[in-house]
């Protein structure tokens, strides 16, 4: 059973990466999984209600019912309602794309977003699954919650990013990637500069509660707006921003079972 459920989500997984759709064929050979294994794990998601096929093409594709499964978690867990009117405040302020990202176990996730961009360039990637630990300032603010040894043993779990696939300043040794949280846990919040994407920057700030680190604050935007020094200039409302959701944590079901 454990070992479906794996495949189950793994092809899910696979999909949500490409919304274009793919065969059943591609699936198999990517996922490294019988070819009627995989036709009848696809039937059996089809039927459920979380796949369909294209049938001009074959192509499996997601449909939206994990997406309204997550977005009805969300509201009703009231975190959306707590921090919206915070990260539009902080979006106003900056000028640039705010983001709220929740503690979930080992990971960290996005869950909520203020574009404060009004003209010229906009930052807004999607939202993803879940935050690149090595490679992101929500990262960085995180692990700089913990020791050095917790920290390095959740990238290691994760892996680390590599510059291909982000920004030419993703650290990908144990040493760079330390000193990047040295400095966060110093400052009480981390900056990036072309570490997640080219000719980006972005500072975070953990949402610190008695019982831990419930989430994390950031800021993200282009390079020739967002500099080290508009950082700086930003960082008190980034960190009071972070203590004011924590202040109101308790009105979410969510952060009330983490704070």
């Amino acid at each position: 059973m454990s070992n479906l459920l794996e495949r189950s989500f793994k092809t899910l997984e696979q999909l949500a990466v490409h919304p274009e759709g793919q065969t059943v064929s591609m699936i198999a050979a990517t996922l490294d999984m019988p070819l009627s294994a995989t036709h009848r794990l696809l039937a059996e998601l089809c039927r459920c209600g979380y796949v369909r096929q294209v049938k001009e093409q074959g192509e499996y594709v997601l449909t939206i019912k994990l997406v309204s499964l997550g977005l009805s978690f969300l509201s009703a867990s009231g975190v959306v309602d707590v921090a919206q009117p915070l990260l539009d405040h902080l979006a106003e302020e900056s000028g640039e794309l705010v983001r709220l990202a929740v503690v979930d176990g080992d990971d960290l996730t996005f869950v909520a977003k203020a574009q404060g961009a009004r003209r010229g360039l906009r930052y807004d990637p999607d939202m993803g699954l879940s935050v690149s630990l090595s490679c992101s300032s929500a990262g960085h603010a995180w692990l700089s919650t913990m020791s050095d040894e917790e920290a390095l043993q959740l990238v290691a779990k994760q892996g680390f990013g590599q510059p291909k696939d982000f920004g030419p300043n993703a650290p990908t040794t144990v040493n760079a990637l330390l000193g990047y949280i040295h400095t966060a846990r110093k400052r009480g919040f981390a900056t990036i500069s072309e570490v997640f994407s080219p000719a980006m920057s972005a500072m975070a700030a953990p949402i610190r509660s008695p019982s831990g680190t419930i989430g994390v604050v950031t800021i993200a935007g282009p390079l020739i707006r967002l500099t080290e020094a508009r950082m700086e200039e930003l960082s008190n409302a980034l960190i009071g921003t972070a203590e004011d959701i924590r202040a109101a944590s308790g009105a979410s079901a969510m952060f009330k079972k983490r704070a």
